[in-house]
């Protein structure tokens, strides 16, 4: 049997995930981490991304907005901004999103409005890559 680590994946709406796990990958703040159990303690941002979780030959993906990740040598915590399973995410939203956020930007009349814009726009990106990857995947695995 292999080792695992307890994984928790939260939002403000509520859990989204809770399970045993072999590793975990997410975007933190100065690039992707990966993470296995009896990793040493470590506390990092997250940026919006994809968080995968590995247990076996299973591997589920998480969109997150963004969010905190706390690493116990047994157990990893994701206190995500919102969040949501890669599967849900909807490919037209998303781009709708993303045309939304480039055309506040072009109409933004102060630095806020620009940065809001901005924050909107690498969500919406993040959101499009996350379903471009788990596309990708399945049609790797010929579940598509």
């Amino acid at each position: 049997m292999a080792v695992s680590m307890q994984v928790d994946i939260v939002s403000a709406e509520g859990e989204i995930f809770s399970g045993k796990a072999e590793m975990l990958f997410a975007q933190a703040a100065d690039g992707e981490v990966g993470i296995m159990p009896h990793h040493t303690q470590f506390l990092s941002q997250l940026k919006p991304g994809t968080v995968r979780v590995v247990s076996g030959d299973e591997e589920d993906h998480f969109y997150i907005s963004g969010g905190i990740i706390e690493i116990q040598p047994s157990m990893v915590t994701v206190l995500a901004d919102s969040a949501i399973r890669a599967a849900d995410l909807d490919e037209a939203q998303a781009n709708a999103a993303k045309q939304r956020a480039v055309e506040a930007m072009d109409n933004a009349k102060s630095d806020t409005d620009i940065a809001r814009a901005q924050v909107e726009l690498a969500e919406a990106v993040a959101q499009i890559q996350a379903i471009t990857k788990l596309r990708d995947r399945l049609h790797k695995t010929g579940m598509a």
